[in-house]
């Protein structure tokens, strides 16, 4: 989470220098090449494949600029929110011979199964409309990918490596046969690493982090200590603390003697961040003896103790991740008017145009307001918070007063542009907004801010009158403190004081909250398990603060936990943390503390997505229903924001339905059974009615799957009524519609019985229609043409393959008006 952390929390570094948005554009326009349009396609060739998708009734969909995923047609056969399970799934395809796989698409997060993958467009709708010769009887829709092929002249920095690198000098070395070849490389490696400092020193981590890994893997000229302690550097700022770990100790084999304790320290937390205590214990040692001493030693001891009890420690929470979690960042949650939270989100919801800040590659943070679900402590229904608070830039850390009419929260100090000091850094700084006629006004700074240092996560009394925040002002003990200043009546403060060395270390206290009993907050300095954790922390009026507590796990986790908040009562609250499982970079988690007496909770559950079945967009407010074996209704839910659904408490071990709808979409019924204590995933794909209509040869037709009908039988099978009743419920949904009907058969058999049979099929599928509610008067005419209008040659002539009169054997359902 550093990249959040380091970044907007702890721009309290001196070293920080947060970017505004113009110069960002200047600084990528000066760096990166523009991007290389997509090769095109011979239009006629791109229109030929539409026309005959459609002709086939085969819905299609076309991606661009999918990254990692190879150029052609895919078959996609499902959508799914998790991985889990999809390797079984591609295992059965498989062996039914089809060359199935999946892919991720990083622009909704979600999996794409396909039945098979092909260069050739005509080859896969052949496929497609025999069903894979009857193999397959389930839906299914064409994707197009269409990726970037970029010029090799104008590859974008993000992609360049050694060959690449190698390549552009090679004209060079033909051109000027005196320049060696060795001299060659390692100026292009010394500029790949130039290129790389100059992205470390704007703080864009995680660009640098991979031109570092580019430089480092290829030659070893370029372990030097500044390389090697840039490149963790890149990786811990953005909490990949296993790729933070393999520099560190590289440059802790190589250059010992010449660590400072701070990057001791940081060797010691990425291997707490690995899991690797024990070794971080050792290191922990060195860094307390560069620090102070072998008179630390007996302290050191002591911690390793404490350390020692927290991993043996039972866990005294329940922990959940909660919906509102995206693929970016999500912290810092407040209480806020008794039912809901305000907490800061990265989320990407700009529609046309979002701006990100360069250190992790991420949109700007605002605040967001949620309603809190009071029986799963779930949040739901997020919209942003207000406007005249939310900016450009970063808002995030919010606290209220005990009448929710003042607000505080941390934004980038600035007025028409950023603000800078004199070694340009813009720090951040703490503002009040009151609520006036129910609505936020302009928010002003407070007193206590300065242009020469930051002030941000600001956090309330219980009674209003005491505000904490974090702060790297003179007199601070370590990188950020957590420091109190008193509201006075007239609504000014007091002189900030700080909390002293009980609560702060030589390092990062931050997310401070405090109610009645204790105050919780953040620390890296303090005994942990890796990372920020959270520590509690209870007062007495005369005493003042006691003892500094770890929380304990789950809650704190070998990554970074932060931003704690709890009702005292209820025992139940949010936190945050980048641990691993969770959706995003940092999410936000729901808690409540265990009792001893507490039976485990019934965890069976099922939970889904609902997506569209082309393209996969997600389906916010689809009506779920849980259904008994006996169609019985048992639970309804519509989905939230991010289109997911999960029904909780259910029995173990049972079969149910799950029915879902949606206005102009069909109606999706499918089986689901739980297990013992586990949470079943069931993702649900639903197609739009207006799927059904086709053009074919300039007429409008409904488009279906074919309708079956029992050899020399003219009556409705079950999966032919399936078809039917999709027909049906577009007919209901377009009230003017007018259709009629035409059987066909193959060239096989006697003509006029061909005939006779194709005509009792005709009508018998009317009949059906009109038994369903349908007026007669929408049906123009049923009639069989027998095999009058074939589609292909196959008139008996020639010899032709089981599919070939397969394709003639059809019902078409043509739009007369609409």
């Amino acid at each position: 989470m550093r990249s959040f952390i380091n970044l907007y929390f702890l721009i309290f570094v001196a070293f920080i220098h947060a970017q505004d948005f113009q110069a960002n554009l200047t600084s990528e326009q000066s760096f990166i090449s523009e991007s290389t349009p997509v090769l095109e396609i011979e239009v006629t060739d791109s229109e030929a494949f539409e026309r005959t998708a459609e002709s086939y009734a085969i819905p299609h969909k076309t991606f661009e600029n999918i990254k990692d995923v190879q150029n052609g047609y895919y078959v996609i056969s499902g959508i799914f929110s998790k991985s889990k399970n999809l390797k079984s799934q591609v295992k059965k395809l498989n062996k039914k011979g089809f060359d199935s796989g999946y892919f991720q698409n990083p622009e909704n997060d979600l999996f794409y199964l396909y039945l098979n993958h092909y260069k050739s467009w005509e080859t896969a709708l052949e496929e497609c409309s025999t069903k894979f010769n009857n193999r397959y009887d389930k839906e299914f829709w064409m994707l197009k990918i269409a990726n970037n092929e970029p010029d090799s002249e104008l590859i974008s920095l993000e992609d360049v490596t050694y060959e690449h690198l190698e390549n552009s000098e090679q004209s060079t070395l033909t051109s000027n046969k005196h320049v060696a070849l060795t001299s060659v490389e390692k100026e292009s490696k010394n500029k790949l690493v130039q290129r790389a400092d100059e992205y470390f020193n704007k703080m864009w981590y995680a660009e640098a982090a991979k031109l570092y890994e580019l430089a480092l893997n290829k030659n070893d000229d370029a372990y030097t200590f500044d390389v090697l302690k840039k490149a963790g550097d890149a990786h811990y700022f953005n909490t990949d603390m296993e790729k933070a770990y393999k520099w560190y100790n590289i440059l802790y084999e190589k250059y010992e003697s010449e660590m400072s304790s701070d990057y001791i320290f940081k060797y010691a937390h990425s291997l707490k961040g690995t899991g690797n205590y024990k070794r971080s214990k050792r290191l922990m040692k060195l860094y307390n003896r560069k620090l102070a001493g072998e008179k630390i030693e007996q302290n050191s001891e002591l911690n390793e103790i404490v350390l020692d009890g927290l991993l043996r420690m039972d866990d005294r929470f329940d922990v959940k991740n909660i919906n509102v979690n995206s693929k970016y960042s999500e912290f810092s949650p407040m209480f806020y008017n008794g039912d809901e939270i305000v907490y800061a989100s990265a989320k990407d919801s700009s529609v046309f145009n979002t701006r990100r800040y360069k250190w992790n590659n991420q949109p700007y943070l605002d605040l967001y307001v949620a309603k809190i679900n009071e029986e799963s402590q779930d949040l739901k229904n997020a919209i942003k918070f207000s406007k005249e608070i939310n900016t450009k830039y970063h808002e995030a850390s919010v606290a209220f007063s005990p009448d929710n009419e003042t607000m505080y929260f941390t934004r980038n100090n600035y007025g028409k542009k950023l603000k800078r000091d004199k070694n340009g850094i813009n720090h951040l700084k703490i503002y009040r907004s009151k609520k006036i006629n129910g609505e936020w006004t302009k928010a002003d700074e407070v007193s206590f801010n300065s242009d020469e240092y930051s002030t941000g996560h600001p956090a309330l009394s219980k009674d209003g009158k005491q505000l904490y925040f974090v702060s790297d002002m003179p007199g601070s003990i370590g990188e950020t403190d957590i420091f109190v200043v008193d509201v006075l009546e007239d609504g000014s403060f007091s002189t900030p004081r700080n909390l002293g060395p009980e609560i702060n270390t030589e390092h990062k206290e931050m997310f401070p909250f405090i109610n009645e009993k204790k105050l919780y907050f953040s620390s890296d300095g303090h005994v942990g398990l890796g990372g920020l954790d959270i520590f509690e922390v209870a007062f007495d009026d005369e005493v003042g603060f006691l003892e500094v507590r770890n929380v304990g796990k789950p809650i704190n986790s070998k990554k970074d936990d932060f931003s704690f908040i709890v009702d005292e009562d209820t025992q139940k609250g949010y936190f945050a943390s980048n641990r691993a499982g969770g959706k995003g970079d940092d999410d936000i988690y729901s808690f409540k503390t265990l009792q001893i007496e507490e039976i485990p909770a019934n965890t069976n559950a099922i939970s889904g997505i609902v997506t569209e079945l082309l393209g996969g967009d997600i389906m916010p407010n689809a009506l779920v229903q849980l259904l008994d074996e006996n169609n019985i209704k048992l639970k309804e839910m519509e989905t939230d924001e991010n289109g997911s659904f999960v029904f909780e408490d259910l029995e173990s071990d049972k079969r149910y339905v799950l029915k879902t709808t949606k206005g102009s979409y069909f109606d999706d019924t499918r089986d689901a059974a739980t297990k013992n204590n586990e949470i079943v995933n069931v993702d649900v794909s639903m197609r739009k009615l207006n799927d059904m209509i086709a053009v074919e040869n300039g007429i409008r037709k409904l488009k279906t799957e074919m309708i079956h009908f029992n050899f020399d039988k003219s009556y409705i099978r079950k999966d032919a009524s399936l078809e039917l009743d999709k027909l049906i419920a577009v007919m209901n949904d377009t009230p003017n519609m007018i259709i009629k009907i035409e059987s066909h058969t193959d060239s096989r058999g006697d003509a006029v019985y061909n005939k006779y049979l194709s005509d009792k099929r005709a009508k018998s599928t009317r009949e059906y229609i009109i038994a369903k509610g349908i007026d007669p008067s929408r049906i123009e005419s049923a009639i069989g043409y027998g095999e009058e209008k074939l589609l292909n040659g196959c008139d008996g002539s020639v010899r032709c393959t089981e599919e070939q009169h397969y394709l003639n054997r059809r019902s078409e359902f043509i739009i007369v008006d609409m």
